[in-house]
């Protein structure tokens, strides 16, 4: 077991967690949760990550060498700052006010381990990195790319030395010309489709985030079709969820069955754009809703494969990512590690 040991951070919109662990991605001691104050201020987001933080040291054998954090937003590692994360933020006369140019890491390096180096990324990019080096990718693939399906759908890419021409030594995690790269989740697949977050229409997001996949079952439902999923929420259809739409699929119901076939048809399109621009030996699906497993991943893979180049495609494995439930905590540890 190495000795060399870093704390993870995920910091969400609800809670924010912490963990150590050690250079093989196993924890030591225990995590740590409480909620983000996400809507409270920059002032009670710090105070809170440092509470788990200053709890899982406390827990661990020896002092962490590195912090790493996966921020939900546009986040700059080099400068510390994050230049946009429209979960956090305060109200100001009812109306909420987004976090802009928020230097993060100095305000944490205040209230944490003084002398500890502190990293920063993008929780989807840091996701992929986490389980490029402690899941599906086995901290040897060529090319890992990762979508993250959940509220939205997030994404981020990891080289391995040998997918670039030059000088460079891997794993290389795409974060872009500023910082704010691997936006998967924003592509377009259908132009003029869906609208999403971003504000902009028909993108992956738009078509198979949380929201579109639930919003599909209850349009079948209100059109009379014959479903399980009533009984299943006891007629509340607003308790309908991925969740409940994976276990009525499993009990063989139609509705749920289609709903997953259209939304891993467009999910497919999105994976066969990824393999064609960067050609991954591995594409990894997170976020809770990958837990769907096949109901989500067969048409995904069938869409992927007619649209993707054939001699790419055949390269490309498409799997369900195996670190879903700690995704950001050892994203934040891989970069710490890096």
């Amino acid at each position: 077991m190495s000795d060399r040991f870093v704390v993870g951070v995920d910091l969400g919109g609800t809670n924010v967690r912490a963990a150590v662990f050690n250079e093989d991605g196993t924890q030591v001691g225990k995590s740590f949760s409480q909620s983000s104050q996400a809507t409270n201020g920059t002032t009670a987001v710090v105070r809170a990550i440092s509470e788990v933080i200053a709890q899982s040291v406390a827990s661990a054998p020896e002092p962490p060498s590195a912090i790493g954090i996966a921020v939900p937003g546009h986040v700059d590692d080099l400068k510390g700052i994050v230049f946009w994360s429209p979960n956090f933020g305060y109200f100001d006369d009812g109306v909420f006010v987004a976090w802009r140019d928020i230097d993060l890491r100095d305000q944490l390096r205040g209230s944490t381990l003084p002398d500890c180096p502190i990293r920063m990324g993008n929780d989807a990019n840091l996701a992929a990195l986490g389980e490029y080096k402690f899941g599906v990718g086995k901290n040897n693939a060529r090319c890992l790319v990762m979508l993250t399906v959940g509220t939205g759908i997030g994404g981020g890419v990891v080289l391995g030395s040998s997918s670039v021409s030059g000088n460079a030594s891997g794993p290389l995690l795409l974060v872009g010309g500023n910082g704010g790269g691997g936006e998967l989740g924003h592509m377009i697949i259908h132009s003029g489709g869906l609208d999403c977050s971003a504000g902009s229409y028909g993108a992956l997001e738009g078509h198979c985030q949380r929201d579109a996949i639930v919003g599909r079952a209850l349009h079948r439902l209100r059109r009379g079709r014959s479903s399980i999923i009533p009984s299943l929420v006891n007629d509340d259809l607003g308790e309908v969820s991925p969740k409940i739409l994976f276990d009525a699929a499993e009990k063989g119901d139609e509705v749920a069955i289609q709903v997953w076939q259209e939304v891993g048809s467009f999910l497919g399109v999105g994976i066969a754009n990824c393999i064609n621009i960067f050609a991954p030996d591995v594409v990894a699906i997170g976020g809770q809703i990958a837990k769907a497993g096949k109901w989500l991943l067969e048409p995904a893979r069938q869409s992927a494969r007619d649209a993707a180049i054939p001699s790419l495609f055949k390269d490309a494995s498409i799997l369900q990512a195996e670190r879903i439930d700690d995704a950001g905590l050892l994203g934040g540890a891989a970069l710490a590690l890096s």
